[in-house]
C-alpha cells in the first residue's frame, strides 16, 4: 500500500495539512473499521502503521495474533521513536 493512497482514502486528499479535526477523526474511524474488517496481512500492518502515528492504533496483542507481525510492529514503533529524538 503506497502512504498517499492511504491518506487519500480516508481523508481525501495527500496532504494532512489542510485536514480538520472531525474528518480527521472520521477517517481515523473508516480506518478502524477497515482494519478491524481486513483479513490481508500487509495492509492490516499497513493500517496499524498509519493508525500508530494517529495515536490510535489497537493494542498489539489485539491487533497481531502472530507474534512474528507484533515484533514487526514494535521496531516499526522504535524506528519512529528514533527519527522523532526519542530515547529508545
Amino acid at each position: 500500500m503506497d502512504f498517499d493512497d492511504l491518506i487519500f482514502r480516508y481523508f481525501g486528499t495527500t496532504s494532512l495539512d489542510g485536514v480538520g479535526e472531525g474528518a480527521r477523526v472520521a477517517g481515523v474511524e473508516r480506518m478502524l473499521v477497515d482494519f478491524g474488517l481486513s483479513r490481508d496481512r500487509g495492509g492490516r500492518f499497513a493500517l496499524w502503521t498509519l493508525l500508530y502515528m494517529f495515536d490510535a492504533a489497537p493494542d498489539l496483542d489485539v491487533a497481531f495474533p502472530d507474534p512474528a507481525d507484533r515484533e514487526a510492529a514494535r521496531n516499526f514503533m522504535d524506528l519512529l521513536a528514533g527519527a522523532e529524538g526519542e530515547p529508545q
